[in-house]
């Protein structure tokens, strides 16, 4: 008896995948099929079955763990596709500024009427301009105010001119601005760095700027008017109300000398702030030649070296010290 077998194996497509087998028996009794599958499974058993003619319509070979595989890598290769977009996204939008400034100019006698007061207001002026326009990554600032140190008497509140005074102003409309708050004529009798002190913290809190980096930059020889056994009492300089307004708060002194600049880093006392001091003789180098420009045919975003400076000996990101 003469018996033909023959297999197929068929793939349907679609949202499913469907693979059959099946197969087909015929013998001069009768034919008989019988299929295996996903959902059909049905067998036909024959005894001594002797001669087989097979005969494959379509072979597919399917390795459904490479499939998976492949799958899994376009899934992650959409994944950080659609990050990165994301990140991008979010970062070419304008970013905010944080930074609160702080700028304080010592009007008394012995600052004033030193070598270095028209120099500090001429550099004050620059440096304001530069950081308004973010020029050379110098940080602009979220908000400004800029007011004098000291008074008439101690603890004497003084006006801080807001950051609008000062915006969409040239270098020298900025430098008359503060030559007008400033008079040389009008000097305070009194160097009140502590009144100075407590008015930012009052200013911080009022303006809800905790927890913003703060940045007190104060134009001024650095002596305190208080004396203690007849010399200057270092001591009594209180930095307490800066404490606690953020993790990051910095003390710059621009225009000291070299001890008292030291004084002002190993005698005041502090646990978060941080203390920065530059000499006079260093400050007054920023008008060199080879580091300012001098020019007029350089735009003033070209003047590299000068905003190098600045990042280096005024805006320098000293480390914290505590001193008990």
């Amino acid at each position: 008896m003469k018996i033909q077998k023959i297999w197929t194996l068929s793939l349907s497509k679609g949202p499913n995948l469907g693979v059959t087998l099946g197969a087909s028996t015929s013998s001069a009794t009768g034919s008989h099929t019988f299929s295996t599958g996903l959902t059909i499974v049905k067998q036909v058993k024959r005894k001594k079955i002797s001669t087989h003619a097979f005969r494959v319509v379509n072979p597919v070979r399917i390795d459904l763990q490479k499939w998976r595989n492949k799958m899994k890598q376009i899934k992650n290769i959409l994944a950080v596709l659609l990050s990165s977009a994301l990140l991008t996204a979010c970062t070419s939008g304008d970013k905010k500024p944080r930074l609160s400034l702080f700028i304080g100019v010592d009007i008394s006698g012995s600052f004033v009427q030193g070598k270095h007061f028209d120099d500090s207001i001429e550099f004050l002026a620059t440096y304001i301009y530069s950081h308004l326009n973010g020029y050379g990554g110098l940080e602009v600032p979220r908000v400004m105010f800029v007011g004098s140190i000291g008074g008439a008497k101690a603890d004497e509140p003084k006006t801080f001119f807001p950051i609008q005074t000062f915006q969409n102003k040239s270098i020298e409309e900025i430098k008359e601005k503060l030559v007008e708050i400033f008079p040389k004529n009008k000097l305070n009798p009194f160097t009140d760095y502590n009144a100075f002190f407590q008015q930012v913290a009052l200013t911080v809190k009022k303006r809800n700027l905790v927890l913003r980096p703060i940045s007190v930059v104060m134009l001024s020889d650095g002596i305190p008017d208080v004396k203690k056994d007849g010399k200057t009492d270092f001591r009594s300089l209180d930095l307490k109300p800066l404490e606690t307004l953020s993790r990051n708060v910095t003390v710059r002194v621009l225009y000291t000398n070299a001890v008292v600049g030291q004084n002002w880093q190993t005698k005041v006392k502090r646990k978060r702030v941080k203390v920065w001091t530059q000499d006079d003789e260093v400050m007054v180098t920023w008008k060199d030649p080879k580091i300012f420009l001098p020019d007029s045919s350089f735009a003033f975003a070209e003047q590299e070296k000068f905003f190098a400076w600045v990042q280096d000996n005024v805006d320098f990101g000293v480390r914290a010290t505590r001193v008990d």
